[in-house]
């Protein structure tokens, strides 16, 4: 009866971590982009860190990175896919490292996909407030919201490289397979090889005759 109750407790700390991450990202998200929208000229670039790191307010009608700038509506339609089926998936999770990863990327989906919803020219059609742009790593301009997918993307792939499960555990490799049959070793003798069990005498035995007697203790003479 304790096991089911540990499992629960396990499973509400990560829907908590999840939901969390996610608010933060939304939150800052949204509260960077509204300082933008009020303190940045638009479409004029303001050095950061030299021509390292940029701030330019543009309005992108496309996806993160300002890509497929002609299909707003089906990116919206994307982005709700992507946040109800965290949401329905999120109740498998025990891990808190899937809970936070799963986390940002809520938030990061979300953060675009309000912009889409509410931001002009209206709704499902709305344009996404990008203004980060680093040049030496992309062309492209961006926001937090991105950033947090990207970052949650990246440690997504390195929780499938480890064998880290929904559920915290680790799923063990190939090798350590091997290893931990070949630790175990054989059980019995019907996994010896053939030679081995036809090359076994009547001594070794145990149900073998011992002084003569039969296995039931009878004197074979």
């Amino acid at each position: 009866m304790s096991r089911p109750a540990s499992r629960a407790k396990v499973s509400v700390r990560a829907i908590a971590a999840l939901a969390f991450a996610a608010v933060v990202v939304v939150a800052l998200d949204q509260g960077v982009k509204a300082l933008v929208v009020a303190h940045l000229p638009y479409g004029t670039p303001v050095r950061v860190l030299g021509d390292a790191l940029q701030f330019i307010y543009v309005r992108n009608p496309g996806a993160a990175f300002s890509f497929a700038v002609n299909m707003t509506w089906v990116f919206s339609i994307v982005s709700t896919a992507v946040v109800v089926a965290i949401i329905v998936f999120a109740r498998r999770i025990r891990s808190m490292w899937w809970a936070l990863v799963l986390g940002m990327l809520l938030g990061g989906a979300l953060g675009n996909l309000l912009d889409r919803l509410f931001r002009e020219p209206g709704f499902g059609r709305g344009h996404v407030v990008d203004f980060i742009s680093t040049p030496w790593m992309m062309p492209a301009i961006y926001n937090i919201a991105d950033s947090f997918i990207c970052v949650s993307m990246v440690i997504f792939v390195l929780l499938v490289i480890f064998g880290v499960n929904l559920d915290g555990s680790r799923a063990l490799s190939a090798k350590q397979q091997r290893a931990a049959e070949a630790a175990a070793g054989p059980s019995t003798g019907a996994s010896l090889p053939d030679e081995h069990r036809a090359s076994r005498t009547p001594a070794d035995d145990p149900r073998a005759p011992r002084d003569g007697r039969d296995p039931l203790g009878h004197d074979a003479t």
